[in-house]
């Protein structure tokens, strides 16, 4: 049984129109955490004991750099549509949810730009 009205069925939309893009991002992101998060782990023990000049020397690889940046985004924004989900489903007041859901995206927003900027100093040699 379809409960999307005819226009929804033909265009393929749900009620809200991004419920399933929604999903499919944050399975999306999730699959690709896995090997990025086994890529960070298995680097930082790698560099466990080393000195902090080998340790931005090591950053400041191109290959190194990028994948950490694709690391953090991927981070930040699996974490953004995670928490969205939880805001959307527990908290019932149209006003708050949309409150809190703004400022969630402030911080999360935030704090990857302060990621990129110090990745940034890092890699250019500040």
């Amino acid at each position: 049984m379809d409960l999307r009205t005819p226009l929804g069925r033909v265009l393929g939309w749900g009620s809200a129109r991004h419920g399933s893009s929604h999903w499919w991002w944050q399975r999306m992101t999730a699959i690709s955490l896995v090997p990025l998060g086994g890529w960070f782990v298995i680097s930082v023990l790698m560099l466990f004991g080393s000195s902090h000049d080998s340790a931005t020397l090591w950053l400041r690889s191109p290959l190194q750099a990028a994948l950490f940046i694709l690391f953090m985004a991927m981070t930040f924004w699996h974490t953004s549509l995670g928490l969205q989900v939880i805001v959307e489903d527990y908290i019932h007041t149209e006003w708050l949810k949309l409150s809190v859901l703004i400022t969630i995206k402030m911080i999360i927003t935030l704090l990857a730009v302060i990621a990129a900027l110090l990745l940034l100093r890092i890699y250019l040699g500040g």
